[in-house]
């Protein structure tokens, strides 16, 4: 991960480009770390985060997750899901910053951060029910985001849409120009950072339990549904692609 501090700023940016920034054990557990210590550190006012070149996270690693055991991928993917959950609940405001494509776990990490800044030209995609398993976390902050049955309609995938469509859909709350997302977002995060904390730390804490409304509970469901949607067919199929290349 590269770690930036701009002013009352700090960028975190997911830093695997070999594998589009998917999201490994090692990468999410420094993700939630620095999310924390960020929140901590009284310099800091606004977060910021983004991924490297090519795009902005390709989602879960499936190259890691075929290794495993389903209970094993339920285990590694509720750590991914507590890590996004607690988002919402640090004082500090967290700004997305999309650029690339954001696919399944990076389309649900995005939106689960405070505000989202795409880029008009990046592929939005949750591709998960193509794959054959329902995703095993998030979709609480799709729901919060669009509403249960748009969000019903993205999760079954049947087309990707872009930076523009997303803003459209609520999916993204800021649109840029392809290659700007991150400039938008930190220029965004840095009139965030001039208001007052306390007021900052007081908004976020009285709408939580709007964005987070049972989303701990949902995602244990979704994790029971993803582990049996696992053992089918379509899931295998997938996973057996991934463990050949390894």
């Amino acid at each position: 991960m590269i770690i930036v501090n701009i002013g009352h700023v700090r960028q975190l940016t997911l830093n695997r480009p070999a594998r589009r920034n998917a999201l490994d054990g090692t990468s999410i557990d420094e993700l939630g770390q620095e999310l924390q210590q960020a929140d901590r550190d009284p310099a800091v006012r606004a977060i910021v985060v983004s991924g490297a070149p090519p795009a902005f996270c390709s989602g879960s690693d499936l190259k890691e997750l075929s290794t495993m055991s389903i209970q094993e991928m339920c285990d590694s993917e509720s750590e991914t899901a507590r890590v996004a959950r607690s988002i919402a609940g640090l004082s500090k405001p967290v700004i997305a910053a999309v650029e690339g494509f954001a696919l399944g776990g990076g389309f649900v990490l995005a939106i689960s951060c405070d505000v989202v800044v795409t880029a008009s030209n990046t592929r939005w995609h949750l591709p998960e029910v193509p794959n054959g398993w329902l995703p095993p976390w998030g979709l609480q902050a799709l729901l919060a985001r669009v509403g249960p049955v748009r969000a019903r309609l993205l999760t079954w995938a049947a087309d990707p849409i872009d930076g523009t469509e997303a803003h459209r859909l609520g999916v993204a709350d800021y649109v840029s120009q392809p290659g700007l997302a991150d400039q938008q977002a930190i220029s965004l995060a840095k009139r965030l950072a001039e208001l007052p904390p306390d007021a900052i730390a007081s908004t976020k804490r009285f709408f939580e339990p709007f964005v987070t409304l049972d989303g701990e509970r949902l995602d244990n469901l979704a994790s029971c549904h993803f582990a049996s949607n696992c053992e089918g067919g379509a899931a295998q199929a997938i996973f057996s692609k991934f463990k050949v290349k390894s």
